[in-house]
């Protein structure tokens, strides 16, 4: 199951690397840029809704293959399992053997799927970039999504964590790192907000420092040279930005 919005740019490679299973269904919030046309050409099945939110869409992803996916005259197979998979991540032949296995020969509901980040086309495994586990292997019927951005799963049983990865080509260039960043801190602002979370003058200061300090010490960003520290002190600045967003808004309120 791929989400996509005008994903034009990855999303044939991204259906050409999950060849190995039975099905690749392509959940499309009505692209402008031919992703459709595309992913259709390249096998894949299509479905469409309007955009919400993300656990919205996730949700809705998974209804339309359990309800057989008739919904731009497709038709999905019968479904058990659904592998979440964004357009800019690549599946892997051994990731697909070990889905089969545990699917199979396991009990579990639910897998967390390591992942292998590129950040400015470079393998990132320091600083919290891998294992990177996300929840995207999901038994249908035992899974539903929360929250609008970061979305989470409440799965109806155990959960797993498997060992091979999703490749995943993550910011193309600091540009592209910034535009995310900026989104989502001013959501986190809103949501601490939300929760009653009061900052003090020096709090973004103090959080700032925490947040280098983990990404580059205890999450060993130093294993990635100069790259784990530039990357260190983005998530570090981006973490004072949050505080100083935060306190905005109650100066606002």
């Amino acid at each position: 199951m791929i989400l996509t919005y005008n994903e034009a740019q990855h999303i044939v490679d991204c259906v050409d690397s999950l060849g190995w299973a039975d099905q690749i269904v392509v959940f499309d919030s009505y692209s402008e840029d031919g992703t459709v046309d595309l992913a259709r050409q390249a096998g894949a099945v299509i479905g469409q809704a309007t955009f919400e939110n993300y656990a919205q869409q996730r949700n809705a992803a998974l209804e339309f293959v359990g309800s057989g996916g008739r919904s731009v005259g497709d038709e999905v197979l019968g479904v058990d399992w659904v592998l979440f998979v964004d357009a800019d991540e690549r599946g892997t032949p051994e990731l697909g053997r070990e889905i089969r296995q545990v699917i199979e020969q396991r009990p579990e509901a639910a897998w967390f799927v390591p992942r292998h980040n590129y950040i400015f086309g470079r393998l990132t495994t320091g600083a919290g970039w891998y294992p990177d586990y996300q929840l995207r292997l999901l038994q249908l019927g035992r899974a539903v999504y929360e929250r609008p951005v970061h979305e989470v799963a409440v799965v109806d049983g155990d959960i797993g964590h498997l060992r091979n990865t999703l490749v995943h080509y993550n910011y193309d260039n600091p540009a592209h790192f910034h535009a995310k960043q900026q989104r989502y801190t001013a959501y986190d602002a809103s949501l601490l907000k939300q929760q009653g979370v009061r900052p003090k003058a020096y709090t973004p200061y103090t959080q700032g420092l925490r947040q280098f300090w983990w990404r580059f010490g205890s999450l060993k960003g130093y294993r990635d040279g100069r790259h784990g520290l530039r990357l260190s002190a983005y998530l570090a600045y981006y973490e004072w930005l949050k505080y100083r967003r935060l306190a905005a808004l109650w100066r606002s309120a």
